[in-house]
């Protein structure tokens, strides 16, 4: 690993992180502000597929965060990439308030199965027309594989167990596009021009948020909110650089001591 440099960017994770649904963290917009008085960068990423990227900016408005939509880095940013990328015509298993990030894409006669968090959709005759389709062949692309996520009703399954049963059925590998991969880190990254030695990232996912943000050569510090339970931070090797109570005092630590 690249030896430490000067801290010059933030990236946060949000639902679980800064809020819980329609419930922001206690203090997290005070302490948003407070590290917005730096000279550090701020960028939000997250794995939320369950509405597009203006759905999730109203969200966080309503709830008094100060953030503007180029600043947020989204997975459904990243699959639509990939997509463009692939030149498929994807059938979307997302959830309707989703489908906005993908407008624009041709998706009759689809030639490759897209899957994020679509709980309305997740039942027998849809999966099944999935596994038909990757039967013939087309590539299965997941918008992220989060075992699950926390809603303010308690921990719920993400798209991670759908998509690994659909792998087990066919016998096929999911590209993955969302946290924890490397791609997706360097993606979000890459619009403030720092190197990831230069980076912290803040999280409730101990794998997907801390241990994919220290693969590429990223600080990262583990929540206690949000989907965290016990020991997660014995989940991952190396640990995380720090495990703390809550983004507030997150902030408090980058303060004190990485600036």
């Amino acid at each position: 690993m690249a030896a430490r440099r000067a801290l010059k960017a933030v990236l946060v994770d949000l639902n679980g992180t800064l809020h819980i649904e329609d419930a922001a963290v206690p203090g997290a917009q005070e302490a948003l502000k407070r590290l917005r008085g730096t000279s550090v960068m701020i960028r939000f990423v997250t794995n939320t597929t369950k509405e597009s990227k203006q759905d999730l900016l109203e969200r966080l408005k309503k709830l008094d965060f100060d953030i503007s939509e180029d600043e947020i880095f989204t997975s459904l940013t990243a699959a639509r990439n990939l997509v463009e990328q692939k030149q498929v015509r994807p059938m979307l298993l997302v959830d309707d308030r989703a489908l906005p990030d993908f407008k624009g894409l041709q998706t009759n006669d689809p030639n490759a199965v897209v899957v994020g968090l679509a709980p309305e959709h997740f039942h027998y005759q849809v999966l099944n027309q999935a596994f038909r389709l990757l039967l013939d062949g087309v590539p299965l692309i997941a918008i992220h594989k989060a075992r699950y996520y926390k809603r303010k009703d308690g921990l719920a399954l993400g798209p991670g167990p759908f998509v690994t049963a659909l792998e087990y059925a066919t016998d096929t590998k999911a590209t993955v596009v969302g946290k924890p991969e490397k791609t997706f880190f360097l993606e979000a990254l890459r619009g403030t021009g720092c190197e990831p030695e230069e980076a912290v990232m803040i999280g409730d996912d101990c794998r997907d948020d801390v241990g994919g943000a220290q693969n590429i050569g990223m600080l990262g510090i583990l929540v206690k909110t949000g989907k965290y339970q016990v020991a997660d931070e014995e989940k991952i090797d190396p640990p995380p650089y720090l495990t703390c109570e809550s983004f507030p005092h997150a902030v408090d630590h980058i303060l004190q001591h990485l600036l």
